[in-house]
């Protein structure tokens, strides 16, 4: 999947440069989109620095802009935020972690199976699939799909048609520690949820953290 692979490469080398990561940290930080001289003042440059940085980002998909036409006078104000699909780097607020985790502690408290969790990961993840552009899904929507969520998905292959794909980095690690059952069978549901809307795809087997570091899941052609 070339296309993908070069679009991450884009990000990595847009985020590559000193200024530009602590301009993407600041937006990151931030709880509303903020203009170029915001961003120049925080950081002590000058707005001419900032501009192209801002831009270089932009056209590898980092950011959103939004214009503001109560800027000066022939001049609209161009705000910036994170884009939809850019990566968090970490930065959720404190409270996230904090729920997720509230949130499973109340789950196994109840006696939620992991077979409970696979099912409700599956609804997600068909709509995950559903909601990919033109209605159509393929292993590339997939991996794109588990990249945006921070998961850094490694493709590989053999000669029978049998797919896997490896995390290298799992977002919810500390929680899958502690609850094993209910946030690894999340993750499966997941994935077997949007394969099973694609329908080009099987799943075969589902390494969880239990069973294998890094965690995988092996794949079918139909």
């Amino acid at each position: 999947m070339p296309g993908m692979d070069d679009a991450r490469l884009d990000v990595l080398k847009a985020l590559g440069d000193n200024t530009r990561y602590a301009i993407y940290l600041e937006l990151a930080r931030s709880a509303s989109p903020l203009s170029t001289a915001d961003i120049a003042d925080v950081l002590d440059l000058h707005p001419n620095t900032v501009r192209p940085h801002l831009e270089r980002m932009r056209d590898v998909g980092l950011l959103d802009v939004e214009t503001d036409a109560r800027g000066a006078v022939g001049r609209p104000q161009h705000r910036y935020s994170l884009a939809a699909d850019a990566p968090s780097l970490g930065l959720e607020p404190p409270a996230f972690p904090m729920l997720a985790g509230m949130l499973a502690d109340v789950a196994n408290a109840a006696g939620a199976a992991a077979d409970d969790a696979t099912l409700g990961g599956a609804d997600r993840g068909r709509a995950m699939a559903a909601a990919c552009p033109g209605g159509r899904t393929s292993l590339e929507d997939l991996v794109r799909a588990l990249d945006t969520l921070g998961f850094d998905p490694a493709v590989g292959g053999d000669e029978d048609d049998r797919l896997t794909i490896a995390f290298a980095h799992c977002p919810y690690r500390a929680l899958a520690e502690v609850h094993p059952d209910l946030v690894c069978n999340l993750h499966r549901g997941l994935i077997e949820g949007f394969v099973e809307e694609a329908g080009e795809l099987s799943v075969e087997q589902f390494g969880t953290l239990v069973d294998r570091d890094p965690c995988q899941v092996e794949l079918s052609l139909r």
